[in-house]
This record gives structure tokens, sequence and C-alpha cells, in this order.
């Protein structure tokens, strides 16, 4: 299409800047001209068509660890704002994640388990059911939301927090739970690696985890326009990618004295925490995310189905 073609034109040096500005030396992104043309072009057309300026359109963005979500939504930010000249803002679920000081609190009081940040039930769920709600509000005004430090385990500090001056006409909300929902307890009986056999074989974290996205992040996820589910194809594959995620934060991060970065088996350990929702979203989410983008073994987009138009 002409339309596509020409946006290209006008996105292409930003989009590819972006990308160079991810890569290492030794992990190179292929086929990212395709990806840009043949998929998030298209997307970001329909986006366009629905994004109502009075308010935001709330986008959800899932997707296992190591899918390329942050990737993926800093270009659809890229493209919506250059060629559309919507104003967008991107946050991720994991920006919320509760303080470690209030997981070690969670931990003593409902299970040890809750001390690793991931699951449904360790973000700060008030903070984004009020930023939805301010954001929404005809009243808008300046927000000022967290950010996650992923090196420390904890919240940076709050002159490094996003300012969110102006009302967004898109707001991209991402994250590898966004738009999950609960199983039913009889399923959750059954453990599902050694994990949940050594540390929770009476259920409790199981159970409370369940029951959070049962309540209020059903609730949270009511709220989202459409949701876009980038679907990879196995659980093993994420770890894969997972791995290499954790080797370029390193690389990043380096000279920090006070990172915590993880082993391989602190990794396979940590996405064991998030192998019975990420399982149940392979199996449950294509049947009601708004477009499914399925990702080959090589990390690419290789289809995109639009379920709702």
């Amino acid at each position: 299409m002409q339309q596509f073609s020409l946006c290209f034109g006008k996105v292409k040096k930003d989009c590819l800047k972006f990308i160079k500005s991810q890569e290492t030396k030794a992990d190179k992104f292929k086929n990212k001209e395709r990806m840009i043309k043949s998929f998030l072009i298209p997307l970001c057309f329909w986006i366009s068509k629905k994004a109502d300026k009075k308010s935001p359109y709330f986008v959800g963005l899932a997707g296992g660890q190591g899918t390329g979500k942050t990737t993926i939504s800093s270009l659809i930010k890229i493209i919506l704002t250059k060629y559309f000249k919507l104003k967008v803002f991107r946050i991720s679920i994991d920006d919320f994640y509760k303080t470690r000081k209030e997981r070690v609190s969670l931990s003593k009081k409902v299970h040890p388990m809750l001390l690793t940040r991931g699951v449904p039930g360790t973000h700060d769920i008030n903070m984004m059911l009020s930023f939805f709600r301010k954001a929404k509000s005809k009243q808008f005004k300046k927000l000022k939301l967290p950010t996650f430090n992923k090196a420390t385990d904890d919240r940076f500090n709050k002159k490094y927090w996003y300012d969110l001056k102006d009302k967004p006409d898109v707001i991209i909300f991402e994250g590898w739970c966004v738009g999950a929902k609960s199983e039913k307890n009889n399923t959750l009986k059954k453990t599902i690696n050694s994990m949940e056999k050594a540390k929770d074989h009476n259920q409790v974290w199981r159970k409370y985890v369940n029951q959070q996205l049962k309540s209020k992040y059903k609730n949270l996820y009511s709220q989202l326009n459409c949701l876009i589910y980038l679907k990879a194809k196995n659980f093993s594959l994420l770890q894969k990618w997972r791995l290499k995620q954790e080797r370029k934060l390193w690389q990043k991060n380096r000279t920090s004295s006070n990172m915590k970065i993880m082993s391989r088996g602190d990794v396979i350990n940590f996405m064991q925490t998030y192998q019975r929702i990420t399982q149940n979203m392979f199996r449950n989410m294509p049947k009601y995310a708004s477009i499914i983008l399925n990702l080959n073994s090589n990390h690419q987009i290789k289809s995109a189905v639009y379920r709702s138009k």
C-alpha cells in the first residue's frame, strides 16, 4: 500500500536509529526493515483509526519474557508520534512493582516467594488503577509515575520518575502478564516445575497470585481498549531469550557496584515463577487478544492475526 510506503519513508531513520541503540556487537537485529514495514506500520494505522483524541486509547502489549516488548512498544511510539502526530506515552507494568521493602513485608505475611518480583500481587495495583483513572479524567493534571531499576531490584529515586505533563492520545501499557486471566482452582493443584514442588506444596503462593488475577488485575485489564500479544513458540525459547536479555543488562551496567545481575541458574529459577501464567497465556490469549504477532525461533515477527477490527 502506498500509504504504508509513505509512512515508512517518514519513520525509517528514527526507527533504525532506535534499533541500533538496542543492539550489541554480538546481537544484531535481522530483517528490521521488513518488521517495520510489514507489521508495525499496519499496526499503527489500525491504532490511529481507533485513537480518539478526547480520551487516551489504552493499548495493552503482552508477551513472555524476552519477546521484545520494550523494542516493539518503543517503535510503535516512534511511528505514531512521527507520522500520525499523536501524543504517545509508554510505560511498563514492571515500573509499578512494589518496593523491595513492601515485597519483604508481603513475603512474611503471605508467602516467601512473593519477595520475587514478577507475578500478579507484586505490583502496586492501587497506583496503576489511580494512573488509569487520572489519565482518563477530563480535568487532566500532570502525573508523576514510577520507574523501576531491575539492576537493583527496587524503584528508582523519585527524581528519575516519569513526568507526564500532557494528556496522551495513546497509552501503551506493556508487560509480560498484561491481559492475563486467572485459571480454574482445580488446575492449580498440579505442580508444573521444581520450584512449585519444593516451595509451594501447599498451593498458598499459587492461590494468592491466581486470586489477584481474578480480582484486582481483572478490573485493571478490563480498562484496556485493545490487547496486542507477542506469541513465542514455547517456554524454553523464552528462557533462551531472557538469558540473552540478562547478558545485555550486564554489558550496560557492568560498572555499577550495587547491581543484582542474575546468573544462568538464577534466570532459570526466576522464570519458574512466571511459567504457570505464561503457559496459560500461550493457551488462552490467542482466543481473546485483539492482535496476535507470532514470533519465530529467531525472534522475528513471522505473521500477524487481527482478531477484532
